[in-house]
């Protein structure tokens, strides 16, 4: 049964753009793919390309597409093809990632009869205003989704822009349909900060202050229990500085409890891989040689170094909005715990803000080593639940 605000979008969409912005869980998506999307593809008059768009086609194909297949099969809605279509209702549809610049190279020169728009606010802005482009039909039609961002997002802006033929409907969480619990649940991840404004609320809000106002909340004394499994996380840099945290798992949270950092830049000595790899060593004590170390993908003459000395490297998710999500909300749900007895990881919680001068969602890029190997570490290990060998108290947020 449809919500009140789906069934509103359905009787409303009939413009040439129609968006839905707001909170996460709200049903934003479910009316489209139950919906909107079969009867866009089917009244298809074959003037123009049919095309869909996600941030990429792994998420288009995991928000969007597994739902519709589990809905009405895989028959019906088939697999994204090497040449970047599927057939979907019997139907060519061009499934393409927008989060790159040089996306807009897939969709230059051609006219689109109807497009499917999935994360929008996590495009490339070039991609979208090609896209606009690009919907020449008398009967063109976009149908997207979206999470409110900063106020000064470009999305934003052509959301609120004059004489532009829009239908927008806003979110708050509580106009979906999850469970109260399960709401419960996600305004305690989000309380304190701005996701909480954002994917609660459904408001664009602008980030500002600390990255991290209620960090003090997950600092408790040094862990000693007993841990099930161990991970360290590494922010690699040369003259910049070099940041680790080990990390230990009872189970239910994952506890730092030891920091490293070194600066070349601050003693004037600059340390080689060798060195590194000699350090991690150390750092890593009596645990376990094949504790995998969470390194940023782009050091790779030190990942190659660590796995010549027979240690483990796991490639670190590094997007940066993401990362920062996920820490906030798991160390506000007790997953993340933090040993306050770490003087340079405390300092940097201390000064890590949201950098007013770009007006969107960067931090300030200074003194945030330690914050980067901390985004790394839980980025990563929220990306391992559920294989067996890292299973992880993640695993349960699911």
């Amino acid at each position: 049964m449809l919500t009140r605000m789906q069934q509103e979008y359905l009787q409303n969409c009939t413009h040439r753009w129609n968006v839905k912005c707001g909170a996460t869980g709200s049903g934003k998506s479910y009316v489209d793919i139950a919906v909107t999307i079969p009867q866009r593809i089917m009244a298809a008059k074959g003037e123009g390309l049919l095309v869909m768009i996600g941030n990429t086609r792994s998420t288009l194909e995991r928000n969007i597409l597994e739902p519709m297949r589990a809905l009405y099969s895989s028959e019906v809605v088939g697999d994204i093809r090497m040449d970047n279509t599927a057939t979907i209702f019997g139907k060519k549809v061009y499934c393409l990632g927008a989060d790159k610049s040089n996306s807009v190279s897939k969709i230059q020169g051609a006219t689109f009869e109807w497009v499917y728009g999935d994360e929008v606010t996590t495009w490339a802005e070039p991609v979208f205003q090609m896209l606009k482009s690009r919907l020449r039909c008398p009967h063109s039609h976009f149908d997207g989704t979206c999470n409110p961002d900063s106020p000064n997002h470009w999305f934003k802006r052509f959301l609120d822009s004059e004489g532009t033929d829009i239908y927008r409907q806003d979110y708050t969480i509580w106009d979906g349909a999850l469970l109260p619990e399960v709401v419960a649940q996600l305004e305690a991840d989000y309380a304190g900060s701005v996701y909480y404004d954002r994917y609660i609320k459904g408001l664009w809000t602008q980030a500002e202050g600390l990255v991290y106002p209620c960090y003090a909340e997950a600092f408790e004394p040094l862990w000693d229990g007993t841990a099930t499994r161990y991970a360290v996380s590494i922010d690699y840099g040369t003259q910049n500085a070099f940041a680790a945290l080990l990390w230990a798992c009872d189970g239910r949270s994952w506890h730092v409890v030891k920091e490293y950092r070194y600066s070349g830049r601050d003693t004037g000595h600059q340390k080689t891989d060798a060195d590194y790899v000699a350090d991690m060593i150390a750092f890593l004590g009596d645990l376990p040689r094949d504790t995998p170390f969470i390194i940023d993908p782009s050091a790779t003459s030190f990942h190659a170094a660590m796995r010549r000395a027979g240690l483990t490297v796991r490639k670190a998710r590094n997007a940066v909005e993401d990362g920062i999500r996920e820490t906030a909300a798991c160390m506000q749900a007790g997953e993340v715990k933090i040993a306050d007895g770490l003087p340079e990881l405390a300092k940097e919680f201390a000064g890590y803000v949201w950098d007013a001068r770009k007006g969107g969602d960067a931090p300030v890029k200074e003194d945030d080593h330690l914050m980067d190997a901390l985004r790394y570490g839980v980025a990563t290990l929220r990306m391992w639940r559920g294989r067996e060998e890292y299973t992880s108290p993640f695993e349960r947020r699911r």
